[in-house]
């Protein structure tokens, strides 16, 4: 700062204008103030963060006091919302190919197991006689 103010005094000394005066004074004097108005602007940023990070840290609370159950409800709820429910002719035709391929199965294995009864029964009588 006193350099600056040495360098106004000598501007002032060294030229006699008032015209020029002041517009020396004014160029020395605008950084001060851009530095002050910057300074003032991070104060405020950093009050401006300050407060983010207050709520954040408010809503982390309020979170905190949810019981599990009370949350995995509301988690749940918000989740079945989501869900694009069939209809119920879709519904009705899925059933149908789940129930034909169960049955188809079912006529498969106890087809495989009849024959191996049979050929089990086979070889048992064989041996026997």
């Amino acid at each position: 700062m006193a350099k600056k103010n040495k360098k106004v005094q000598q501007n002032v000394e060294e030229k006699v204008d008032g015209e020029v005066v002041e517009s020396s004074l004014a160029e020395t004097q605008e950084p001060k103030d851009e530095q002050k108005n910057e300074q003032v602007a991070k104060s405020k940023d950093d009050k401006k963060v300050d407060s983010k990070k207050d709520k954040q840290k408010s809503k982390k609370q309020k979170v905190k006091k949810q019981s599990k159950t009370a949350k995995r409800i509301k988690e749940t709820t918000s989740e079945l919302k989501k869900v694009t429910w069939p209809t119920f002719g879709t519904v009705v035709k899925k059933t149908g190919v789940v129930l034909a391929v169960v049955i188809i199965f079912a006529v498969i294995l106890f087809g495989i197991d009849r024959l191996l009864a049979w050929l089990f029964e086979l070889l048992t009588t064989s041996m026997a006689g």
